[in-house]
């Protein structure tokens, strides 16, 4: 609990724990998916799949707050299981004709971009937390996907209109927060290696009246 002496830093090094078992899981599920859909043509499945994978996402988050099982390893393991099975799935339906190509660049791009930029200015992590509009983004994506699905296993023009509804939506919160997260890197990486490139440029656009004390 916030201002409790035995709470763990958000930076622990804990491995195993229920959290990180949890998100294991939800790796699990994304090649049961591709399976399901790809090989079996099992869509209702794969919608439950899908959405037993969007319960863990939010089960992991509560457990390791409600436990006080935060760690370093937890928060990257959750980043890279919502990345990897947003574009797998995605693939995956675009493999099964169901969504088009241009949606899944337009996914996987700025995602590519964003990893670059961190590997080569951070050479990994670079320790920024997850906004609201990054995991409203994501619920959206993990949302829409499922219900193309359903359309499909239904037959139903309604749904795939609103599977289409959030599908849209989620790509241009995801644009957004790629260009959010791509200058909070930038700014972050400034302060750390330039700390003064700021104020000094301040002080060079001032006044001689200005800069006098």
């Amino acid at each position: 609990m916030p201002g409790s002496s035995s709470t763990r830093p958000e930076n622990s090094t804990a491995i195993l724990t229920i959290p990180n078992l949890i998100t294991v899981v939800r790796f699990l599920g994304t090649p049961l998916f591709v399976w399901l859909v790809l090989s079996e043509h099992e869509y209702g499945w794969g919608v439950f799949v899908l959405a037993l994978m969007g319960c863990t996402d939010w089960i992991d988050g509560f457990v390791a707050r409600k436990l006080n099982q935060t760690s370093q390893l937890g928060r990257i393991m959750d980043l890279l299981a919502d990345r990897v099975a947003l574009v797998a799935v995605t693939i995956t339906l675009v493999v099964a004709k169901l969504l088009p190509l241009w949606l899944l660049l337009l996914l996987v791009i700025p995602d590519v971009v964003l990893l670059s930029v961190t590997l080569y200015l951070f050479r990994g992590d670079a320790n920024l937390k997850v906004t609201m509009l990054g995991k409203t983004r994501t619920a959206a994506l993990m949302i829409g996907t499922p219900m193309l699905l359903l359309a499909k296993a239904m037959d139903s023009e309604f749904v795939a209109v609103m599977a289409w509804v959030f599908l849209g939506a989620g790509m241009v919160m995801h644009v957004i927060a790629f260009t959010q997260y791509f200058i909070k890197v930038t700014a972050k990486h400034r302060a750390l290696h330039h700390p003064g490139a700021d104020d000094s440029a301040d002080v060079g656009q001032q006044t001689p009246e200005q800069g006098r004390p």
